[in-house]
Order: C-alpha cells, then sequence, then structure tokens
C-alpha cells in the first residue's frame, strides 16, 4: 500500500475531490469501498488491517483486489489530468497528425492532406525534428493520392530534417557522454563540455535550432551543478546564451525554453556572486513567465521565488528573503517537491544567519523523512546541506548530546562520499566547527586561525569558491573574529 499511498501525496487538496468525485461518478453500486480505501490512505495514522476496517472481517483476497483497482484508476486520473492542462506545442501537432491518419484511413485525402500540412507547419516553427519525421513519413506513404506534391520537394524535405534529427540525436549522445565523463573526472568541466561537443560534431557558434542551444546549455547548468564549479563555466554560458539571445525572433515561439534558459544564466551568475546581473536576467525571467497570459508562471515560480530569496538574502535584504519564503504557498506547488525541499532549506539558512535558531529548528524538524528520501527528490547534496546546518544549530542551542549523535551520524553516512568526490573541505569544517564547539579557548589560538583560513577556502583564488561553501565558512569565521554573523557572510562574498 506504500505505493498508492506515495501516489496520494502527490496530490493536491482539490485533485483529491476531483478523484473522489470521479470515483462516484464511476460506482456503479452504493457499497464499492474504492473511497473509503482512498480516504483510509490518506490518512496520516498508520495504515494496518486496513481490510478489517474496509469489510469488517479478514478479506485478503478482495482487498487486494480493491487496491489494485484504485492505483490504476489513480494512474489514469493523473495521466488524465496531465493531459487536460498540457497545452505544449508538441501535444496539439501529434494530435494534428494523428486526426490526418484517421482521415487517410477514411479516405477523406482532402482534408487529410490540408491537416498534415497544417501539423508540418508547426512542426517547422518549433523545430519539433522527430515529430515532422513522422509527418514525412506519412506524406511520403499518401504522395501518390496528391498531384499537388512534388515528390522530389517532399523527398528533400524528407532528407534535411533526417539531418536535423541526426544532431538532436547527437545532442543527447552529448549530454549521455558529458555525465558518463564527469562520474571519471568532477574537475575539468569545461573542457570535458567542449571535448566532448567536437566529438558528436557541435558548435555553439554554428547554426544549431534554440532547442539545440537550450539542451547545451541544460547539460552545462547540470555540469555545474555537479562539480560546483561555476565560476569555469560562466564564460561559456554567456557564449552559449549570446547565441540564443541573437535568435530574437524565435524567442516568443520557444517561450517554455527561454524562460528556463534565462533562470541557468541568473543562476549561473548568482552562483558567482553578481547578484546584481542575476536579478537582471531574473527580471527578464518574470517578464517572460507574464506572457501568453501567464501559461507557463505557475511551472516556473517555485524556482524563480528561490533564486529571488537568494540573490535578496545576499544583497542585505535578508528580513525580505524571509518574509517572502515565509509566505509562499507550497500546497499549491506540491507537485514540484525539489523546489519545495530548496526554498524551505533557504528558510532554514536565512533564519539561522539571523541567528533566529529556534525558528530555524522548528522549520527543519519539518522534514520528518529519512535522508534516503530526501536524497532520492533532492540530491546528496542536499543533504549534506541540510545535516551540516541541523549540527550547526544545534551547536548554537547548545544540545550537547545532540551535536555528537549528528556529527558521528554525519560521518558514518557521508564521510565515504565526500572522500570519494573529492570533498574534504566539508569533513574538515565539521571537524574545525566541533573543535570550536568543544573547545571554544580554541578561537584565540593563531595556529588554529591559519588552519581555518587554509584548510576551508583557497586564498588564492577566492572568487572562485562556491558561495554556499564561503556561507558555511563565514560562521567558523564569525567565531574566530566575534562578528555578526550575517554581516561576516555579506563581507566575505563582496
Amino acid at each position: 500500500m506504500n505505493t498508492i499511498s506515495s501516489i496520494i501525496r502527490t496530490l493536491s487538496n482539490e485533485e483529491k475531490r476531483s478523484f473522489i468525485s470521479l470515483l462516484r461518478q464511476k460506482n456503479k453500486r452504493n457499497d464499492t469501498k474504492n473511497i473509503k480505501l482512498f480516504k483510509l490512505l490518506d490518512n496520516t495514522s498508520p495504515h494496518q488491517d486496513l481490510d478489517i476496517q474496509i469489510y469488517g472481517k479478514r478479506a485478503k483476497g478482495a482487498y487486494h483486489a480493491l487496491s489494485k483497482r484504485l492505483h490504476d484508476t489513480l494512474i489514469d486520473f493523473i495521466a488524465s489530468k496531465s493531459f487536460e492542462g498540457e497545452t505544449s506545442e508538441e501535444m496539439e501537432i501529434l494530435k494534428l497528425l494523428t486526426v490526418s491518419r484517421i482521415f487517410f484511413e477514411q479516405k477523406q485525402y482532402k482534408i487529410a492532406f490540408k491537416t498534415i500540412h497544417k501539423a508540418e507547419q508547426k512542426a517547422k516553427t518549433y523545430d519539433l525534428f522527430s515529430i515532422l519525421n513522422e509527418i514525412y513519413y506519412t506524406q511520403v506513404q499518401y504522395a501518390h493520392l496528391n498531384s499537388g506534391i512534388v515528390i522530389e520537394d517532399l523527398f528533400s524535405k524528407f532528407r534535411n530534417n533526417k539531418k536535423s534529427l541526426q544532431q538532436e540525436e547527437n545532442l543527447n549522445l552529448f549530454y549521455a557522454t558529458v555525465q558518463h565523463e564527469l562520474l571519471k573526472n568532477r574537475r575539468d568541466a569545461v573542457p570535458i563540455i567542449k571535448n566532448t561537443l567536437t566529438k558528436f560534431g557541435l558548435s555553439i557558434t554554428q547554426d544549431l535550432t534554440f532547442r539545440s542551444l537550450f539542451k547545451i546549455l541544460e547539460i552545462t547548468n547540470q555540469t555545474a551543478h555537479i562539480t560546483r564549479d561555476y565560476y569555469s563555466i560562466l564564460p561559456f554560458v554567456e557564449e552559449t546564451y549570446n547565441q540564443i539571445d541573437a535568435k530574437e525572433n524565435l524567442i516568443d515561439k520557444h517561450s517554455f525554453y527561454h524562460i528556463q534558459i534565462l533562470y541557468y544564466v541568473a543562476n549561473s551568475y548568482f552562483r558567482n556572486k553578481n547578484f546584481k546581473t542575476s536579478q537582471e536576467y531574473l527580471s527578464l525571467m518574470h517578464l517572460q513567465m507574464e506572457k501568453h497570459q501567464k501559461k507557463y508562471f505557475r511551472r516556473f515560480f517555485p524556482q524563480y521565488t528561490l533564486l529571488e530569496t537568494f540573490n535578496l538574502n545576499y544583497l542585505n535584504q535578508a528580513e525580505r528573503a524571509i518574509q517572502i519564503l515565509e509566505t509562499f504557498d507550497y500546497e499549491k506547488h506540491k507537485d514540484q517537491i525539489t523546489y519545495l525541499l530548496d526554498l524551505k532549506l533557504s528558510l532554514i539558512v536565512c533564519y539561522f544567519q539571523q541567528q533566529r535558531f529556534k525558528e530555524a529548528l522548528s522549520t527543519l524538524n519539518d522534514f520528518y523523512h529519512s535522508d534516503h528520501w530526501y536524497t532520492e527528490k533532492a540530491g546528496i547534496s542536499w543533504v549534506i546541506k541540510k545535516n551540516l546546518i541541523e549540527i550547526l544549530l544545534h551547536i548554537e542551542l547548545d544540545h550537547i548530546d545532540v551535536v555528537e549523535s549528528r556529527v558521528n551520524s554525519f560521518k558514518k553516512k557521508h564521510g565515504a562520499h565526500l572522500k570519494k568526490n573529492n570533498e574534504n573541505q566539508v569533513l574538515e569544517f565539521l571537524k574545525l566547527a566541533t573543535l570550536c564547539y568543544h573547545t571554544p579557548e580554541v578561537l584565540t589560538n593563531e595556529e588554529f586561525k591559519y588552519k581555518v583560513q587554509n584548510s576551508l577556502i583557497s586564498s588564492t583564488n577566492p572568487e572562485q569558491e562556491d558561495i554556499f561553501d564561503m556561507s558555511f565558512y563565514a560562521w567558523i569565521k564569525s567565531k574566530v573574529n566575534h562578528t555578526n554573523l550575517y554581516e561576516t557572510t555579506l563581507n566575505l562574498l563582496r
């Protein structure tokens, strides 16, 4: 039953009401138990002896059959809801293609050719090469039924589209190769990206489509996230964005991709501590989100809010950032769990930097799932940050027993991963943080100060240091210098 319960948790309250209404419409008998089972599984209390609760007696066979039907209906409901809300160009074009094929089968050739021609024009507008391949295949199949078709022209379009489709396939190979290479070498991200582009005959300066440039920028952003090396990647991001910006006439036709691209660029500047430029790109992102009757506004609002509050916090507007995070409608966007977790963790960090430790801990206690669950939803880096901030909170609140258990648990769970990925600074930070706590007199020791300075950040290239790593480092620095944590953080990042 864990599977059905997990599915139910993805539904909003409105969707749950809609699903129950659907079940009532489908039920032909008054004694159908599916609604009762749904409500029981939606309850947060332990799900024990559900067959007895439903049937008043042991009925494992009937219960499993009921569960299977409820599971299948839930899947159908979610799929239908997805298609109801789907307004993407791809879906509209696929519908036109499907309808044209039906007309061909029914020998309604005039309307069939008219419909498939409309599908072709739309697919060409949005560079949907895989769909165009199916469209041209269908047109070739029925070309003999339309004397107005110039067969060689049709063949030429078919072959040219094949080349574009191959380029798109090469982009997928590029993506997979970069991901694989990064597992072996996390420190040479830019050379890996550029060499892999060359390997598959790709270049951002060639006449790539809008979607192709988007994919290149997407993998670049993901690479920077994995390696935490946004400094080296920023020039490549800027170069790629300039190619995209030059395609101004296509921007409105690729609104979804354009919004996501603006987020990637804004995020790259934020991670390089250029907060004002990041805000400029966020403003452009918000402007695009407002277009087309706010078609994509809800989809992008959580990630927009996340980056907006990051920038505000590091632009000395922490209270404004906290206000936005506290009033954010988490229930409305519960389908975007990764960004919601990021937003909650950001609120905890903001509280912590303002020394509002009890409020931070109260919010942290909302994270009641296991680390394994959070790793699946948000990734190992998120879990490590969450565990580190939890340890610091207990240090600040002087929960001595909790500190010891959390530190030991952290080393046991994450020590091997951090060493394998050459992230020894995290373990060194934890060592120094606990030393500060247990032996506060060490803070006046010059040798300790030297160790803090040289083991946690690079004195030669501090501008290359990751902004979140620097934020943790600021905590120890504030202890050493007896300064305000938030002010110390901002001064470090200037």
